[in-house]
């Protein structure tokens, strides 16, 4: 069995993702993890499949898809991890504020200083309100510690933020 990273990108459009699913069942891949989102009418996909075929037949399949250059379609072959179970304790930190350069490199440069790591991030402009939202694993008892630095560096920027357990039934 092969696993394969594939990125799809390009101009939005309904039937995107029953195309390229449907291209994969045909090929006998199956869809193991995957992202989709619409970004500003752009369509962003980034999944892992596993299945039969190789790369070069998988990206040759999705060919027809990406033909009229409107998606651009990625095929790569990726070495399978085996489980790992979770490096820390499951966390979502939400920022908002004014937008301005520079929220998500400060905020999460503060996460990873504390031994953090970003497992999703997403953000959103929405005028001039700046979300970001993000899923977060912490080493064990850093937490207290961790929003002292994170709310200084929000003060800094002028957002707010909140860091608060996850659930992990809802992750």
């Amino acid at each position: 069995m092969n696993e394969l990273a594939i990125t799809v990108i390009g101009r939005d459009r309904p039937g995107i993702v029953a195309d390229v699913a449907e291209v994969l069942a045909r090929l006998g891949a199956n869809l193991t993890d995957s992202t989709m989102t619409r970004l500003r009418g752009h369509f962003a996909m980034t999944l892992i499949c596993t299945g039969p075929a190789a790369a070069a037949e998988v990206e040759a399949a999705l060919a027809p898809l990406a033909a009229e250059g409107q998606l651009l379609a990625t095929v790569r072959a990726v070495t399978p991890d085996s489980e790992v179970p979770a490096a820390g304790e499951p966390y979502v930190l939400a920022v908002h504020g004014s937008d301005r350069m520079g929220i998500v490199a400060a905020m999460t440069r503060v996460l990873v200083d504390a031994g953090g790591n970003v497992t999703d991030l997403s953000t959103r402009l929405a005028g001039s309100l700046y979300v970001v939202l993000a899923e977060v694993e912490l080493p064990a008892g850093v937490a207290d510690a961790l929003v002292d630095r994170l709310h200084r560096t929000a003060a800094e920027l002028g957002v707010e933020v909140t860091l608060r357990p996850a659930d992990p039934d809802l992750l």
